[in-house]
């Protein structure tokens, strides 16, 4: 199953199928000043949108499913993530190679689009959903918690990317956590949890925290 339809609407974003003929010049000059954005993922950086329009046109001929990011009250894309490693039998998928500009980094749109990836998966009937990253990636380490994932484990030299070893980090959300993350995640997107200088009045930690701290619980003891 290739899963996703061709639009994902939200609050303060749209997620649109990745097109690399549309999409590739906003996503290369939304990322083009901050070459370290590519430093834990195993493509890029990219010299121009030709490159990575390139990269883009490989990567939706393959098994993994790709969105753009684009701002809901219009505007260029200004990122992309995938459904990867589909195993509809299993109900187990992973949201990743996930790219997001620095500006709209911890933006209301970027965190409401790996959000509604979340709730399209869990809503369409998959029971898992991992996230996994570099090690040493600490902002993606921090984001999995964020969202609501556990940390399940460390799988040493899994990889080799960029002649680099990479030990994976690894977490997970289940069916069994999603009501209760659903609710933060509707409660941290509302309006009134921002004032008028567009400040949060609760963080996004602070609402999944809890959830997470039982499920990483229940990881340790087997």
């Amino acid at each position: 199953m290739r899963p996703g339809p061709d639009i994902i609407p939200g609050r303060y974003v749209q997620l649109a199928r990745l097109d690399p003929l549309r999409h590739a010049s906003a996503i290369h000059s939304a990322t083009q000043d901050d070459p370290t954005i590519w430093d834990y993922m195993s493509n890029g950086p990219f010299r121009t949108a030709d490159e990575l329009r390139g990269w883009m046109e490989g990567a939706v001929a393959s098994d993994a499913v790709f969105y753009a990011f684009l701002p809901a009250d219009g505007g260029e894309a200004f990122g992309y993530a995938s459904f990867m490693r589909i195993d509809a039998g299993n109900g187990v998928v992973e949201i990743g190679n996930v790219v997001i500009s620095r500006a709209a980094q911890r933006s209301r749109a970027a965190s409401e689009a790996l959000m509604a990836m979340v709730d399209w998966a869990f809503e369409a009937g998959f029971r898992r959903i991992e996230w996994k990253c570099n090690a040493l990636n600490v902002a993606s380490r921090r984001a999995a918690r964020r969202y609501g994932f556990a940390f399940e484990g460390l799988f040493r030299n899994h990889m080799i990317i960029k002649s680099r070893s990479r030990d994976t980090a690894w977490f997970a959300m289940t069916d069994a956590d999603w009501s209760e993350i659903r609710a933060a995640y509707q409660a941290w997107l509302d309006p009134a949890n921002f004032t008028g200088d567009g400040l949060q009045t609760t963080s996004l930690s602070a609402a999944t925290k809890a959830v997470v701290a039982r499920a990483e619980a229940a990881v340790r003891a087997g």
